[in-house]
């Protein structure tokens, strides 16, 4: 999370609790309400003002250690802890609930596919999420009382598809047409992106299998011959492991198609042609060095019907792009050579 952001919580405390408080959120009693029983979260929670309304057990991180240090002061029963909202400590599936009430608004816009992602692994299959960050619609903060702090100031379609593409069902998304963007949604069974800024490769898989989902990884099948192509080619440095080819890498992963399947056949032509308008605009906003396609078939339904394993003459959203066949243990086709082979020509080129 940005420091600086952090430093201005951790020298103003007393002066933030004196003069922030503002009226209870109206929508903090649904949110209670329709998390799961089970541990939830308030992310990014200051001095725990909302904590106790959240139900128990609840756990209540800040990244600012003197924000975290007053939580017992208004919510004693809670778990205060310091954390960083980018890298949560929780293992998966460990939260039902998360309420991040005017957190991740500090989190710069590249950032947040990431942030969300973990949150995605943190929450249990069902649990809750509540977001509220600034809108674009008001970039104004001119008489702030604690000046130096980050914020993002959203615009109404991209926080929608980060919120989705993070692999969350959306239930309700309200824009005040002001300043501020709420959005109730539930942790789908759905395989988060792991996108951000500086990528060198965007790995586009066709939909990630149930297997997958399941594991918050893709191409997971023991079978699926990606993820030793990818070490072989020296993509990747790690197998099965997305947060670290993003962060390390610099390889980021998405699908064509967000829902799992336990087959590809099992997905329309509507859908392609839909999860394509949403990569045009991951693309456009994060402009990756290249595109990979893992699947020829897919790329044909998507975009061009007549396209050929390689690099493609006219790129996908402005971008080279490079399509090779699917990984697939079913594709008995293409052997495990070849597949190396198609990402060592990606290696080469970026």
């Amino acid at each position: 999370m940005d420091r600086a952001t952090v430093d201005v919580y951790e020298t103003n405390v007393e002066d933030w609790i004196e003069h922030r408080r503002r009226a209870r959120p109206t929508s903090i009693d649904d949110f209670a309400a329709r998390v799961p029983a089970g541990v939830r979260a308030d992310v990014g929670c200051g001095p725990g003002w909302y904590s106790a309304d959240l139900g128990r057990p609840v756990v209540a991180f800040d990244a600012a250690a003197a924000m975290a240090a007053e939580v017992r002061t208004f919510a004693p029963d809670a778990w205060p802890l310091v954390a960083d909202l980018e890298r949560l400590p929780f293992r998966a599936g460990a939260l039902t609930g998360a309420w991040a009430h005017r957190s991740y608004m500090h989190i710069v816009a590249d950032a947040l596919p990431m942030a969300l992602a973990d949150l995605h692994r943190s929450l249990a299959l069902g649990g809750a999420l509540h977001v509220q960050v600034t809108s674009d619609r008001n970039q104004e903060n001119e008489d702030d009382r604690f000046p130096g702090r980050h914020f993002t100031w959203w615009p109404v379609e991209r926080l929608r598809d980060v919120v989705e593409g993070a692999g969350f069902a959306i239930e309700s998304f309200v824009d005040d047409g002001q300043e501020w963007i709420d959005v109730e949604a539930t942790r789908a069974h759905m395989l988060p992106d792991t996108v951000g800024a500086g990528m060198r490769a965007l790995v586009v898989g066709l939909n990630p299998s149930v297997l997958s989902a399941d594991k918050g990884v893709g191409f997971a099948r023991p079978g699926n011959r990606f993820w030793p192509a990818a070490i072989e080619s020296g993509l990747v440095t790690r197998a099965l492991d997305p947060f670290h080819a993003l962060r390390v890498d610099r390889v980021g992963m998405t699908n064509l198609v967000r829902r799992a399947s336990a087959s590809a056949k099992e997905l329309s032509a509507a859908e392609y042609h839909d999860g394509a308008r949403r990569l045009e605009r991951i693309v456009e906003w994060l402009a990756p060095e290249c595109i990979v396609f893992v699947g020829v078939t897919g790329y044909r339904i998507a975009v061009d019907k007549a396209a050929k394993a390689g690099w493609q003459p006219a790129g996908f959203g402005g971008v080279r792009t490079y399509v090779m066949p699917n990984t697939s243990g079913l594709n008995a086709h293409t052997k495990p050579a070849e597949f190396t082979e198609h990402l060592r020509a990606v290696v080469r080129a970026t």
